[in-house]
This record gives structure tokens, C-alpha cells and sequence, in this order.
């Protein structure tokens, strides 16, 4: 790794902090990436997107210095100030958060922590007007605004906790703070939103977007990939494919680059089935013209026989029947000693309801989970189960790994055949093939998998038992945004239950029907709608006031408008909008497909047919949301 100046060639060039030159890494036979290279360069907010498996940590990693390329340089520019934000941070466990926030290398902090002493001993005069001016002298009132803001905005303001005894999620979030207080000219970020809430998220959303930090970033992150980046390059098949946009322009043109991509192949093929013939025919006698074409027609070869790797993640396993019952609590009430996290608690859950649950970090998301699938016990109340209910738990825990333990060996636990819809089965091997393991990776350890690959695996497991409940405990952190997109387009589809804790709200706003905010001290809102509608919802809100019995009013989101619906009625009316984003969205998909030039009759016949049922489900949809709408005007 070589770290220097990185020479200007124009005047006007855009200033270099990062060139990273035909950077090389392999783990034994299992070639990550060859001979990549890209570049940083000053005001570019950077997002860095692959699939799971093909080595994105592993660069962020080499940039960062844990690890180090087989083959290529790093080239950082001398003079810049640069912060790496990793997923597992490392700390001197005996230091408290404010030790840890002090020993960097960043002078002003001192000078901050020499005032704040001296705010402690006012009658050291000399010692506080020294402080002042050394405050004075490196401007740093300013600073000390932002180190609080930061601290408080991620819940880090009691600075005499040990590191030691931080979670997982605070630890990441000292870490963020860490880099965020340095104020470094490049940040590069390993999943920056992961551990935090969605107030947290959103405030770091408008904090980049405010502040002149050069990112260079992997995120799974919608939104944050939208809201944040001003340019996106994908690692796609060995090759680095560039997009000066956000995540909406990200998706057009790599569509677009795709399509192309197959038009070429296409040509190819055509070309090589000539050749083909030719190299057949050709006379032994060989002229320097057709020596040269010989020469060219390897090349043809290669391209006419190029396949993209885009299996999809294909979730045809058989649901376990719903009954009538489903799962209800009755004034179900939790407490751990002075925090209240369930108060009289009442829901009845009903078929296929999609329920997102939010709130900030703390106010009993997990706990509530637990109860649910009675890993722990109400205080007081009843949680009952209908007979026929199957839970599918998804964790935040993962996969327990054990020694020397292969991937096969994961779901061969579940049994050989693994039974499907219409009572078809498949091998546990063409069952994983489906989740994007190939025959020689089934056959890896399972410590050997990536981070993201371990979350898929386990993905596998959950769904392999036939759940008709679904319970998602943040599965979008960790995946790639390939199988988000699959495991999306399977719940949408999925006819039983689903809850989904997730501070992914891309997730959220296509996948769930309503929402559960957990306010804290035991207040629950149920919300009609996704997300989007409750951002929309809570910031027409001027005045929030409490009831009697402490549970806050909701006044209309639109203005002057008096519902005539039941309270069902709205949120079935809220839940149809919903749906319809969704079906807009699987209509265009489907219809893009159409474009590919390779369609067999079979094909394009399957796809009429996926079409001709979306369009009839939103005409069916439609016309109730017309119904319900004239009864609001009435």
C-alpha cells in the first residue's frame, strides 16, 4: 500500500484524496475481484455496491489497512485527514466513551476537554482564562457544538460509561461519532446505518448533506443510497461499472447497461455461428487474412458464450394452512423494574396483515418479539395462539456457526427433500442453489462465508420450516440489494403473516400495510399506512396533545376533511394505497422483461399471463379505493 501525494495534472481537475490502481485479492482458489481501480475525489459522495461474497468488505478493509491487496496500489493523498468506519470497531474496553472521543488525534478536542475542566475549578482563574483563549485561538466553539450534537443525536451523552459495558449498537455508534467529531476530509463507511434508529438515520442523512465530508461508503440503505450519494460504482461480474447519479439514476442506467449487454451478446452469438461455419470450411492452407481471423474468432467465442450470473432467489415453499385464530393479546402488560415497555396491551392479529413495527432504540421493539413467541412472559395479560399458527423467527443473533460445519450440512439438518407448493420437493442441494449458492460454495465452511452470505443461509433456514408467520427482527441488514429485492417481491406474494422490525424504510415502504410506533413508556400507536404516509402524516402534525388516559390524538392529514369511514374502513383504505405503490412498481419490473431479446413464445406467454393478474388485481383495488374515497366526500 503506498500512501503519497497524488499528483494534479490540470488546474481545474477535481482535487484527489483516494486512487486505488488494479487492486487484486484472492482466499485460496476463491478470486474475489483482478485488477480493479477507481478513484475518490474531493466532494464526491461515493456509494461502493456488489453483491454478498464478491468482496466488498474486503476492500474497505484494504483501503483501511487490516488488510492488504495480492496485486496493485492505494494512493491516498498526504495531506488529507482520513476516518474508517468498520463493521466490528476496536476499543480499549477500560476507557469511558469520553477517553475514547479524546484520544484522537484531533487537537481541538483537546482544547475542548482542557475548558470543560476548567469550568469545573472557576476559582483557578488562570487556569480558565487560559483555557478561553486557547478556545478563542483555534475557533473552536463551533467544534464543541457539533462534538455535542453528535453525541446526543446518536444517545451518547453519558461520557463516563465504560466502552465495556456498550452493546454491539453503541460500540458502532461511538465509532460513527469517533469519525464524524475528527470532521476528516474522506470517510469511509461500512454500513453506516446499521445499529441505528430511524431518527438517527435520517438526522445522518441531513447531517451529510449539510456538511463538506467526501464519502466513499457500502451501504444496503435505499434511501440513504438516494438521499446521500452523488455517485454509485458497482462491481457486477469482475468488472467496475460507474454511475454519476443517485440510487434512482443507479437503477436506469444499469438497467439500461444490461439490456445492452444482452443486445450484444445476442449479436454475438449470430456472428459466432458464422465463424463457426467458416472455421469448418476453411482450407488448410492458411492466408495472413484468415490467420487473422482465426486469431479474432476466440474473441467472438468468449463473447457470444457470456452469461450474466442473475439467478434469482426463487421462494416457492410450501405455508403451513392459517386458521381462524391467528394470534391476540389481551391487555398484556411488561415492565423491567422503572421502564415500562408493554401498558394493557390489545391486538388481534388478522390474515395476511404486514405489520411494521418502529421506535427508537430502547423502547421494547425486541421485547415485544420475545412475548409474541413466548421466549418471555408477560407481567400480566394473555398472548394467544391459534392452533394452527407456524413462527418463522428471524433474528438479529443470526446463524449459530459450529466447527468445521458446512453450508450443506446447515440444511440437511431440515431433511434431505425440502417439500414445495402442489406437493413437489426439491434436494437440500437444489434448495440452496436457489439462494445463490453454487454447487462448490455449499460445499465451503461456514465460517468461511461472508457476513451477508451468513444472513442469507439463515434466511434459508427460517423459511425451509414452512412458517405462515413471518417475524423479521432487521433482515435487511447484512444483504445485498439483489436479495433484498427478492426477499421483497416474496412477502409481497407471501399469503400468511408477517412483522417486520427494520430500520430499512425503502423495506418498510414496500413491503408493510401498517405500522405498530412504539412511543415508549408502554404507548403503542397502531398507524394506517406505511413509512412514507407516517413521516408524511407526523409532520403536518402542529400540536400533538395527550388524553386523559396519556395516548396522543391524531388530527386529520388533510386539512378540513371529516372521515366517514370506521376506523377499519380507513386503514383498509390506507392499505390499498399501499398496495397499489407496490403492484405500479411489479408492473414495470414485469413489463421491463419484456425487452429481453433471447424471450422464448413459452416466456413471453408466462409473462402475459403475470402481467394480465397484476393489472386485474389493480382494477379490483381501484374500485375499492374509489368506493371508500366517495364515502369520505359524502
Amino acid at each position: 500500500m503506498i500512501f503519497g501525494f497524488y499528483p494534479l495534472f490540470a488546474k481545474n481537475f477535481p482535487l484527489n484524496y483516494l486512487t486505488v490502481e488494479n487492486i487484486s485479492k484472492s482466499y485460496g482458489e476463491l478470486t474475489l475481484f483482478e485488477n480493479i481501480s477507481f478513484s475518490v475525489h474531493k466532494d464526491q459522495k461515493i456509494a461502493f455496491v456488489a453483491k454478498n461474497g464478491t468482496g466488498k468488505t474486503s476492500i474497505l478493509n484494504i483501503l483501511s489497512g487490516d488488510d492488504t491487496a495480492d496485486s496493485g496500489d492505494v494512493i491516498f493523498r498526504k495531506d488529507i485527514n482520513v476516518s474508517f468506519l468498520s463493521q466490528d470497531p476496536k476499543f480499549d474496553e477500560k476507557r469511558t466513551i469520553e477517553d475514547t472521543i479524546l484520544a484522537s488525534d484531533n487537537p481541538i478536542l483537546k482544547v475542548i476537554s482542557n475548558y470543560e475542566k476548567a469550568l469545573l475549578n472557576p476559582e483557578d482563574t488562570d487556569t480558565y482564562q487560559a483555557a478561553f483563549d486557547a478556545m478563542e485561538h483555534h475557533q473552536a466553539w463551533d467544534f464543541e457544538t457539533l462534538y455535542k450534537q453528535v453525541l446526543f443525536k446518536l444517545k451518547l451523552e453519558n461520557l463516563d460509561h465504560k466502552v465495556s459495558t456498550l452493546s454491539g449498537g453503541q460500540k458502532k455508534r461511538l465509532a460513527l461519532a469517533n469519525a464524524l467529531i475528527n470532521k476528516p476530509d474522506l470517510l469511509v463507511l461500512d454500513e453506516p446505518t446499521n445499529h441505528l434508529d430511524l431518527e438517527m438515520i435520517e438526522w445522518l442523512e441531513s447531517f451529510f448533506a449539510k456538511e463538506n465530508i467526501t464519502l466513499f461508503m457500502v451501504t444496503h440503505d435505499r434511501y440513504f443510497l438516494e438521499r446521500v450519494c452523488n455517485e454509485i460504482i458497482e462491481l457486477d461480474e469482475g468488472q467496475l461499472h460507474s454511475y454519476k447519479g443517485n440510487y434512482s439514476y443507479y437503477l436506469e442506467k444499469r438497467d439500461a447497461r444490461i439490456e445492452q449487454q444482452a443486445v450484444e451478446t445476442g449479436k454475438a452469438k449470430q456472428l459466432f455461428k458464422k465463424e463457426l461455419d467458416w472455421m469448418r470450411r476453411q482450407p488448410k492452407a492458411r492466408t495472413t487474412k484468415s490467420k487473422s481471423r482465426i486469431d479474432d474468432f476466440a474473441d467472438i467465442k468468449h463473447r457470444a458464450h457470456q452469461r450474466r450470473n442473475d439467478h434469482e432467489v426463487q421462494l416457492e415453499l410450501n405455508m403451513e394452512r392459517l386458521g381462524s385464530k391467528i394470534l391476540e393479546f389481551h391487555k398484556v402488560s411488561k415492565a423491567y423494574k422503572d421502564k415500562t415497555i408493554l401498558d394493557g396491551f390489545n391486538y388481534m392479529f388478522q390474515k395476511g396483515e404486514r405489520v411494521g413495527i418502529i421506535g427508537k432504540n430502547g423502547t421494547g421493539k425486541t421485547t415485544f418479539l420475545n412475548i409474541l413467541t413466548e421466549t418471555a412472559k408477560p407481567d400480566s395479560g394473555k398472548v394467544i395462539t391459534g392452533d394452527t399458527i407456524k413462527f418463522g423467527y428471524y433474528t438479529q443473533n443470526g446463524i449459530t456457526i459450529k466447527p468445521e460445519q458446512k453450508v450443506i450440512d446447515v440444511i440437511r439438518e431440515f431433511g434431505d427433500y425440502i417439500p414445495l407448493k402442489k406437493g413437489k420437493q426439491i434436494s437440500a442441494q437444489q434448495l440452496l442453489e436457489r439462494f445463490l449458492f453454487s454447487r462448490k460454495k455449499q460445499y465451503d465452511f461456514v465460517e468461511k462465508l461472508s457476513g451477508g452470505e451468513r444472513k442469507r443461509l439463515y434466511l434459508c433456514t427460517v423459511l425451509i420450516q414452512n412458517p405462515n408467520f413471518l417475524i423479521l427482527d432487521e433482515p435487511t441488514n447484512d444483504l445485498d440489494i439483489v436479495t433484498l429485492n427478492v426477499l421483497e417481491s416474496f412477502l409481497l406474494d407471501f399469503p400468511g403473516c408477517v412483522i417486520v422490525v427494520t430500520h430499512d424504510r425503502y423495506f418498510m415502504d414496500k413491503v408493510i400495510d401498517h405500522l405498530l410506533i412504539f412511543k415508549g413508556d408502554g404507548v403503542i400507536e397502531d398507524f394506517p399506512g406505511n413509512y412514507t404516509d407516517y413521516r408524511v402524516y407526523e409532520d403536518s402534525q402542529p400540536v400533538i396533545t395527550k388524553t386523559s388516559e396519556g395516548k396522543k390524538d391524531k388530527q386529520s392529514w388533510k386539512k378540513n376533511e371529516v372521515s366517514k369511514l370506521s376506523y377499519n374502513e380507513e386503514k383498509e383504505l390506507k392499505n390499498i394505497e399501499s398496495k397499489l405503490k407496490s403492484l405500479a412498481f411489479d408492473k414495470k419490473e414485469l413489463e421491463n422483461k419484456f425487452h429481453n431479446p433471447e424471450l422464448s413464445q413459452d416466456d413471453i406467454n408466462k409473462l402475459s399471463a403475470e402481467l394480465q393478474k397484476i393489472i386485474d388485481t389493480i382494477e379490483t383495488k381501484e374500485e375499492r379505493w374509489l368506493e371508500l374515497s366517495s364515502m369520505l366526500e359524502d
